[in-house]
């Protein structure tokens, strides 16, 4: 199952729905291990060494670090960015969805944009 972590600014009624939907799934909050605070790519070092996928609203600095890190060649799990004018309830079932019906490892070295 795939493992997530939300930056700082992620919208935290979208957060609750999912952990509502899947109490189950692997996802944590940037400020909950100790990154409050902390720039892009620092946050995109700790969640490639956790093998997490983060989910964040940046559609400036996020995907443009991220794939810094691919054109480096060093680890990136993925990126999903969610549009701040998704609809929550949208963004919630969107993020189930892959979390459900993705395979480990499918989003490495991608940037995905929701939504889908």
């Amino acid at each position: 199952m795939l493992s997530f972590v939300t930056d700082e600014n992620f919208n935290n009624d979208i957060l609750r729905g999912v952990i509502r939907v899947r109490p189950s799934l692997d996802i944590a909050r940037v400020q909950d291990v100790g990154l409050r605070g902390a720039n892009d790519r620092t946050i995109l070092e700790w969640a490639a060494r956790e093998g997490r996928i983060l989910l964040s609203h940046d559609l400036k600095t996020i995907p443009r670090y991220a794939l810094e890190r691919v054109r480096l060649g060093l680890p990136m799990p993925g990126v999903v960015v969610a549009s701040r004018d998704m609809a929550v309830g949208q963004a919630v079932e969107d993020i189930v969805l892959l979390a459900d019906y993705s395979l480990d490892g499918e989003w490495e070295n991608q940037v995905l944009y929701l939504p889908l």
